[in-house]
């Protein structure tokens, strides 16, 4: 039980600090974290082909379990914290740099070499196997960080209050295809048996229900004020924030809209633009609507202020009810709105909306009994544009043809 103990402390050991680092980011700079990731690459790889403890279930590398999984893990929730974009950094990295050490392998075994220290040869044949063995694992973890996020969002649609159910389900699908990679290549170069294979597999779906309980009980946690992480200046050098801290911190003090309680158009503007921009990464479709309330100035006109207050609630309150877990809904200004529907194409977000529509226009009357309506232009990845910027142009297009053609009504491009 002294080895089970062992990985446990382990892991604990390196979740906690890599965690650390990752909270310190806006202090620190995120190089550090990605640094701190990247540089026991090599350590891992050799771990996981040469060092392997008896466990009561099998044979199993520290390397393989608890610093992969931990890695494949935290690339996650670096994506959960940042976004996909900041996540290649350390990918393509350590794929350019394992690259580079297998080539400068090949070059230095060219050399011809002398003993200095007595009984101490360099076996740069070592560095050549575990340079090929730390290419084929980068690429499985390139892989991995792709399906990762992948699943994070798919199992997000049903699973989206169940944070750490969702990261274990994660890590264990992707952690099975990694096992069943990895252990190809050290059973093709060093003849490994099957029970590291199956010892393997046991260990990181204990490793992936162990981090996901600490990733999610720390993204939980870090909601309140008692982890906050105070982001003055930790020395001369840094007494200036960057633009990306004060404008995150613009963004956690005025994210929400104050009258409607929707997303702030601050928000739109770095949220919207995350999620347009991993959907065209990804090759998923997603639609950008435009929502105007028909006549909203002769409401406030003619029955005041306070009573327009009121309509524009309650207009919000029934767009709300028809709103899935894919969508995200912003306050562009005055009496405008912003949803933006990820994962769905030009034809669903046209009945969507329609939808939404026919749902304010049942059950929103003003204090006269008036009917309130919205009329709603809608865009959609990718024959609308591949940027925030386009698609809210298109779908503003969209909104004065419905305009145009009466009000309470929904227009696209397909319509």
């Amino acid at each position: 039980m002294a080895n089970v103990f062992l990985f446990l402390g382990e892991a604990l050991v390196y979740v906690t600090i890599m965690i650390t680092l990752l909270h310190l980011r806006h202090r620190l700079g995120l190089g550090v974290f990605i640094a701190a990731l990247g540089v026991m690459h090599f350590i891992e790889t050799y771990l996981a082909a040469v060092f392997y403890v008896q466990l009561p279930f099998g044979v199993i590398s520290p390397g393989s379990a608890v610093l992969f999984s931990g890695k494949l893990m935290m690339i996650l929730l670096l994506y959960v914290k940042e976004d996909a974009a900041t996540v290649r950094q350390p990918i393509y990295g350590l794929l350019v740099g394992n690259f580079l050490t297998v080539a400068l392998g090949l070059i230095l075994q060219q050399h011809v070499t002398v003993s200095i220290v007595p009984g101490r040869i360099a076996d740069l044949a070592f560095i050549d196997e575990m340079g090929w063995l730390m290419v084929w694992g980068t690429l499985l973890l390139y892989l991995d960080s792709i399906l990762i996020i992948l699943l994070y969002e798919r199992f997000g649609r049903r699973l989206r209050r169940f944070l750490t159910l969702r990261f274990f389900l994660c890590g264990a699908a992707v952690l099975t295809f990694d096992q069943a990679g990895f252990y190809i290549a050290l059973h093709a170069l060093n003849g490994a048996p099957a029970d590291v294979f199956w010892g393997g597999w046991l260990a990181k779906m204990g490793a992936a229900a162990f981090y996901a309980v600490l990733l999610g009980a720390y993204l939980h946690l870090s909601n309140h004020t008692a982890l906050a992480v105070s982001r003055r200046p930790i020395g001369d050098i840094f007494n200036d924030l960057t633009f990306r801290e004060r404008y995150e911190d613009l963004l956690s003090r005025s994210g929400r809209d104050s009258l409607t309680g929707t997303l702030d158009r601050g928000r739109l503007e770095h949220d919207g633009m995350r999620l347009i921009r991993n959907a065209v990464a990804a090759g998923t479709p997603t639609s950008v609507m435009i929502i105007d309330a028909d006549h909203f100035k002769a409401v406030n006109d003619r029955l005041g202020h306070p009573e327009g207050d009121r309509v524009l609630k309650a207009t919000v309150a029934a767009m709300q009810a028809r709103l899935t877990a894919a969508d995200h809904l912003f306050r562009y200004g005055g009496e405008e709105f912003v949803i933006v529907s990820e994962t769905m194409n030009a034809a669903l977000a046209l009945a969507h909306a329609e939808g939404i529509r026919a749902s304010v226009e049942a059950s929103v009357r003003t204090c006269d009994n008036a009917v309130v309506t919205i009329s709603i232009g809608i865009a959609s990845t990718p024959q609308d544009g591949a940027t925030l910027k386009d698609l809210l142009s298109r779908a503003d297009s969209m909104l004065y043809r419905a305009k145009d053609k009466g009000r309470n009504r929904v227009e696209s491009s397909i319509s």
